[in-house]
């Protein structure tokens, strides 16, 4: 899962940061509105973290560019404006969730990864494909009934696929959700990533579609 944190407070963007990497997200930053609504533009998220009193830019005014020019990645206003009419504003120019300054960070932990699986499709916290379960609300991955170990980029992947199982996903689509975007992967890094989950998952769980990408589906019996 990729995030785009757009927050002008240096340091607590890093410590946000430093959170969301922690829970193996992949994370790009932005402290002015003007870059934050480039990056929103050109960039392939899972969701975006918005601060409202943003330099160059107000926020508002980046998430209505965001909509209008039909991104559709979910919006998580965060911000120290908690009154009514910032939340209304905040909504109707297309947020999909608010929160206030003070925060937990837990709590804004779990509040986007339930935006990445509502935005994905799926009511229900836990989902499942054969012997793998997903929780994505604690981001917790277990193989039949036990705990599975991944390293961050194996459980970027792996989300990913889950969370669009059955779905083929574009190789450079899969590698944009992967990696952050001062990255730079070597050409067949993803490729790697895929063989080390098959060892651990199983081979025929996820589908190479030749010239196409990869497909999380159930073996066959």
């Amino acid at each position: 899962m990729r995030i785009l944190l757009v927050e002008d407070d240096m340091a607590l963007a890093e410590g946000i940061a430093r959170a969301l990497r922690a829970e193996h997200f992949a994370v790009d930053t932005a402290t002015n509105g003007e870059d934050g609504a480039h990056l929103g533009d050109t960039g392939l998220y899972d969701a975006a973290v918005l601060d409202l009193g943003l330099p160059v830019k107000p926020g508002i005014t980046v998430l209505k560019e965001w909509r209008a020019a039909g991104r559709a990645h979910p919006v998580l206003i965060l911000t120290a404006r908690d009154g009514w009419s910032d939340k209304v504003e905040g909504f109707r120019a297309g947020a999909d969730d608010y929160l206030t300054k003070p925060f937990r960070l837990e709590e804004l932990v779990m509040r986007l990864r339930a935006l990445v699986r509502r935005a994905s499709g799926h009511a229900a916290s836990i989902v499942s494909c054969g012997p793998v379960s997903f929780d994505a609300q604690t981001g917790q991955f277990e193989l039949d009934g036990l705990p599975l170990r991944l390293t961050a980029l194996e459980w970027r992947v792996l989300s990913a696929l889950m969370l669009r199982k059955d779905v083929v996903i574009d190789r450079l689509d899969l590698m944009e959700r992967v990696y952050d975007g001062d990255a730079n992967p070597d050409s067949n890094s993803l490729e790697v990533i895929i063989g080390r989950l098959r060892k651990k998952v199983g081979r025929d769980l996820i589908e190479t579609v030749r010239g196409r990408g990869y497909r999380l589906t159930e073996a066959p019996q």
